[in-house]
């Protein structure tokens, strides 16, 4: 036989309130993490267009990638990151560096008529001699940068257009007999070469720093 029944208000209430404070945590976090996520994509959508602004290319704006932690759920921590793939190359241009050659002497600039690779490698003038079995030979200017060229080669024309394609090896009697032989500026030697500034990293990482507060404030702000 049952003699009474004990209703504890107390335990009632914090029950709910349990449910309500769990509640309003996931809807917390779910707007920590969306608005999180729309400042990380902004951020990174602003370094892109700071790359590309400055005339350098969708390829390397791409190099901008960005990545939200955890990756589903519900965060009250959430977190963002955004980074290049192409760091040093971006770090030149958002501090502004000179670059001088390694060994001191000069830095290889490949001119318009360097092919981009060479034995799938990075054109240098090492893996050009390599690739291309041309010896490149010095030639001093005073009045302008010194270069490195190639002899004995041969200008390749479009037959449909007529337009010059680039250059190639001389065949064997082209090069015994001397027919429509030309030299060939492979490479700019310059002592050294001023990157100027063109990004503004720190001023795209502050901005979306500010961002943040107002993009989790829009959503909590449109709970029901």
């Amino acid at each position: 036989m049952v003699r009474d029944i004990r209703i504890d208000l107390d335990d009632a209430l914090k029950g709910r309130l349990e449910d309500r404070i769990n509640q309003e945590k996931d809807e917390i976090g779910r707007a920590t993490q969306g608005g999180v996520k729309e400042t990380v994509e902004w951020a990174k959508q602003s370094l892109r267009d700071q790359v590309t602004g400055a005339g350098m290319g969708q390829r390397l704006a791409r190099t901008w990638r960005s990545r939200v932690y955890p990756s589903g759920g519900p965060a009250l921590g959430a977190a963002g990151i955004v980074w290049s793939n192409a760091p040093k190359i971006i770090e030149a241009y958002d501090r502004g560096v000179t670059i001088r050659s390694k060994d001191g002497l000069f830095l290889a600039i490949p001119t318009a008529n360097a092919p981009r690779r060479a034995a799938f490698k990075k054109i240098t003038p090492e893996s050009y001699e390599q690739a291309t079995g041309n010896k490149l030979r010095f030639v001093y200017r005073r009045n302008g940068p010194s270069m490195l060229v190639a002899d004995g080669l041969r200008a390749s024309i479009s037959r449909k257009t007529g337009q010059l394609r680039g250059f190639r090896n001389a065949s064997e009697r082209a090069k015994r007999t001397g027919t429509g032989l030309v030299t060939v500026p492979i490479f700019f030697l310059v002592p050294r070469v001023r990157v100027p500034k063109r990004l503004n990293v720190r001023r795209v990482a502050e901005q979306a720093q500010a961002r943040l507060p107002g993009a989790i404030a829009r959503r909590l702000a449109g709970r029901n």
